[in-house]
């Protein structure tokens, strides 16, 4: 049985602080995609689109988050579960920022066609000290397309740290999906870690981010043996892409370019990391590394 399925990321720009019209031009683009490409099965948008949120700096005051938050399931995810109910369409609308009693969480969730919210997944790393206020997710999150393959979920500066897409994979992830909004100069290293994590990992890695003020673009889809299927440029775009799951067993048999079988070698290798047995915190390189905070001013270092 053949294991392709096809997949829509949409780079767009979203309403600025206008949650009800950003999910409707969702919506509208939903719609449109369903139309024109019948054979999408699934459609992506970037980190924090819901919200059509512009904040980077940290603010004065946490709680301007919370101006934004909105509940799971509540209003706005409601109209985009029926938006994919109508499609017919997985969809994963990039993130918002969700309100759990006291605590504010960067969360994505995962529709299914039949419009149910599957699964939703909290960014374990949220940019710190920029996402000021926002707590940590503490639960990988997988689902499974049924007679496809296992996908997994991961948001923005999640990428930046190995262990999160590593151990998506290790959970049978064969596609990690990736919202992002980045307008920073970082983007360029971004790039690279996107190949990096679809390399070391050996999947599919779907990295969709915003334009303008919500991203600087290039979003990418990478296939398991690093290779850039599509790089998006830096205005509105629509990417989509049949992906073979069955490439990931490929890979994974018989290695990259048919070389590196790395996941045999990490099962099969000393795999007791003193990073790991001995705790992180522990290390020699945070001897001089000072607090996690944001700078005003730079300091002269003796």
């Amino acid at each position: 049985m053949s294991r392709r399925f096809g997949i829509a990321g949409v780079q767009m720009a979203v309403v600025p602080w206008d949650a009800e019209a950003t999910v409707h031009k969702m919506n509208d683009t939903i719609h449109q995609l369903s139309l024109s490409f019948p054979w999408v099965n699934m459609i992506i948008f970037h980190e924090l689109a819901v919200p059509g949120l512009v904040q980077f700096a940290p603010p004065e005051n946490p709680a301007d988050y919370r101006k934004s938050a909105a509940s799971i399931p509540g209003p706005l995810t409601d109209a985009l579960c029926a938006a994919a109910k109508k499609a017919r369409k997985w969809v994963i609308p990039g993130s918002l920022y969700e309100l759990d009693g006291d605590k504010l969480y960067n969360t994505a969730i995962v529709i299914n066609p039949q419009g149910e919210i599957v699964t939703k997944y909290r960014k374990m790393f949220p940019w710190l000290p920029y996402e000021a206020g926002t707590e940590p997710g503490t639960e990988f999150c997988i689902f499974d397309v049924p007679d496809v393959g296992r996908f997994g979920l991961s948001i923005c500066y999640d990428s930046w740290f190995p262990e999160t897409v590593r151990n998506l994979a290790w959970m049978g992830a064969e596609v990690i999906i990736h919202p992002t909004m980045t307008p920073t100069s970082d983007r360029e290293l971004e790039l690279v870690l996107n190949q990096a994590n679809a390399i070391f990992n050996q999947c599919y890695f779907i990295d969709i981010n915003g334009i303008g003020p919500w991203g600087g673009g290039r979003s990418m889809i990478v296939d398991p043996d690093g290779r850039i299927l599509q790089k998006a440029g830096e205005r509105e775009t629509l990417m989509t892409e049949i992906i073979d799951l069955d490439n990931v067993s490929k890979t994974r048999e018989y290695g990259n370019l048919g070389l590196c079988q790395l996941w045999k070698q990490l099962r099969d290798g000393p795999n007791d990391f003193p990073i790991y047995k001995n705790g992180i915190a522990n290390g020699k390189i945070y001897e001089n590394l000072g607090q996690l905070k944001f700078h005003h001013q730079l300091q002269t270092v003796a």
